[in-house]
């Protein structure tokens, strides 16, 4: 076992990437990210979700709309491999949606590992999803219109999600009408030795991916749990009545693979709305380039108001 898969030195990696990352993004938002897309305004407040795992901070994005009108409401997961707690990294998606799609998103900083390892994360996304939906009369949005993504590990939080949606059937579960699933991991079962890229150095690293679901998943036998690897072999369970999801991946990217299986997984039960593998593109590829990204953000916010419109509203476009 290499040495950063140990559960003890990869959870002392771990939380010093966490306070390394939190110097280095807080520049990189003032000086960059929160700079993006300067037609997208910030409007943004703060709430705290209750969860049984701990309190959810979430910052909610809100769409340029009369005061008083109940919008729907996206939420999104983060991305940093489960481990660092990136959430400004995605401000310029979330203000490029709640324009686009008219949505407002809830943009949540959950409970990460190795101070929270699985399950308690994707229990405390699903508790969130759910408090979403069913408090959205106090807080402006429409529950009832619902959608959940997130790029990298917020992706595979997204599916998991939607997969305890679809276990739990009738017993309260959020209605989700879209997943959007961006370069997300879907088979921690497997090493990131043994997964090949197009390229000879993508981003992701054996090493990243050692401390990473070593902090995550201590426990090697857990990670075929299909909450973990939706995409792995072991799960073959019947999917059929998942949210229907748009996945999207990029060509260069060490996870591109798991994301294609997971979508023709998807397709089988007539879940897939849309696959996108973006060309040239490698792991995270929208913090760098801002154009590249800018297209997928639009194909991602079209989905979601897709996805989020009454159903009035859509039969008058077909026409």
């Amino acid at each position: 076992m290499p040495l950063l898969a140990r559960p003890a030195v990869a959870s002392l990696v771990a939380r010093a990437m966490q306070r390394v990352n939190s110097l280095v993004i807080e520049r990189h938002l003032a000086s960059s990210l929160y700079k993006r897309y300067p037609e997208y305004p910030r409007t943004t407040r703060e709430l705290t979700v209750p969860t049984s795992v701990a309190p959810a901070r979430a910052v909610v994005y809100l769409p340029d709309i009369a005061p008083g009108t109940p919008v729907p409401v996206h939420v999104n997961f983060h991305g940093g491999g489960y481990v660092l707690p990136p959430i400004g990294l995605d401000d310029p998606l979330c203000r490029f949606l709640a324009a686009e799609a008219g949505v407002a998103v809830v943009n949540v900083d959950y409970a990460v590992a190795p101070q929270h390892p699985f399950p308690a994360p994707p229990r405390q996304a699903y508790e969130i999803v759910r408090w979403v939906a069913e408090h959205g009369a106090e807080h402006g949005w429409d529950g009832t219109r619902l959608t959940v993504g997130g790029q990298s590990a917020g992706g595979g939080l997204a599916a998991a999600v939607a997969r305890q949606a679809l276990d739990a059937g009738d017993e309260g579960a959020p209605v989700i009408a879209l997943q959007v699933l961006h370069y997300p991991p879907f088979d921690l079962a497997t090493g990131a030795r043994d997964k090949r890229a197009a390229i000879a150095r993508p981003m992701l690293r054996p090493w990243m991916a050692d401390v990473f679901d070593s902090s995550y998943v201590p426990d090697p036998r857990q990670r075929t749990d299909p909450l973990v690897s939706p995409a792995h072999p072991s799960d073959t369970a019947d999917l059929t009545g998942i949210a229907p999801a748009f996945v999207v991946t990029a060509e260069n990217d060490l996870l591109r693979a798991e994301g294609v299986r997971y979508a023709e997984r998807l397709r089988g039960v007539g879940a897939l709305l849309g696959h996108y593998d973006v060309p040239g593109a490698d792991h995270g590829y929208d913090q760098k380039d801002a154009e590249t990204a800018r297209g997928v953000y639009a194909l991602i916010a079209e989905r979601v108001r897709r996805a989020t419109a009454p159903d009035e509203t859509l039969k008058e476009e077909q026409r």
